[in-house]
C-alpha cells in the first residue's frame, strides 16, 4: 500500500492527458517521416555519395555507438541480427567498417567506422545540415537550442 507522502507524488506528477496524447501524436508523426525510404533517399543524393539506401542506418549507427556488435545493431535498429550481420559484411566490403574481435568478449566481432566510412558520414552530416537549414530557415537559433535540450532530455528518459 503506497504511503501518503508517494500517493501525492504520483498524483502531483501526473500530466495533462490533452498534452501527453499530443507530445505521443507529434513523436509518431516524427518517427513515420523519419522513416520513410524517400527521406534516406533525398539525405544520400544531397550527400551525393553511393551507399544503398538499407545500409545507411547501419553505417550512422556503428558511427554513432562503435564499436558495435551485429546483436546490439540488430536491437538498435529493430532488425533481425542475420539481416544485419549480411549488412554489416556489405559495409566491410565496401571499406566503410571494420570489424575486429571485441576486447571484452572475443566471440564478438564489433564494428568501428573506417577512414573512408568517416568520409562518407561526413558528407552524409553536411547534407543532413543543409537539409535542416532548408526545413528550419523560420527558427530562431534560441527556438532550435531549446528543441535540443527539450529533445535530449527526453530521450535521455526515456532511456534511463
Amino acid at each position: 500500500m503506497p504511503s501518503t507522502l508517494e500517493a501525492t507524488k504520483s498524483v502531483n506528477n501526473a500530466h495533462n492527458s490533452d498534452v501527453l496524447r499530443g507530445l505521443h501524436a507529434a513523436i509518431i508523426d516524427l518517427v513515420d517521416e523519419i522513416n520513410r525510404p524517400r527521406r534516406d533517399d533525398r539525405l544520400i543524393e544531397e550527400a551525393g555519395i553511393p551507399l544503398d539506401r538499407a545500409l545507411f542506418p547501419l553505417l550512422a549507427r556503428v558511427s554513432r555507438y562503435g564499436p558495435i556488435g551485429v546483436v546490439e545493431l540488430a536491437d538498435r535498429t529493430g532488425r533481425d541480427h542475420t539481416t544485419i550481420s549480411r549488412q554489416m559484411t556489405k559495409l566491410e566490403e565496401l571499406g566503410l567498417i571494420k570489424r575486429q574481435a571485441s576486447v571484452r568478449d572475443k566471440r564478438v566481432r564489433e564494428a568501428t567506422v573506417s577512414a573512408k566510412g568517416r568520409e562518407m558520414v561526413a558528407a552524409l552530416n553536411a547534407a543532413r545540415e543543409r537539409l535542416a537549414n532548408r526545413i528550419l530557415v523560420d527558427w530562431t537559433d534560441a527556438d532550435l537550442d531549446q528543441l535540443r535540450q527539450l529533445l535530449r532530455r527526453f530521450a535521455d528518459d526515456l532511456m534511463r
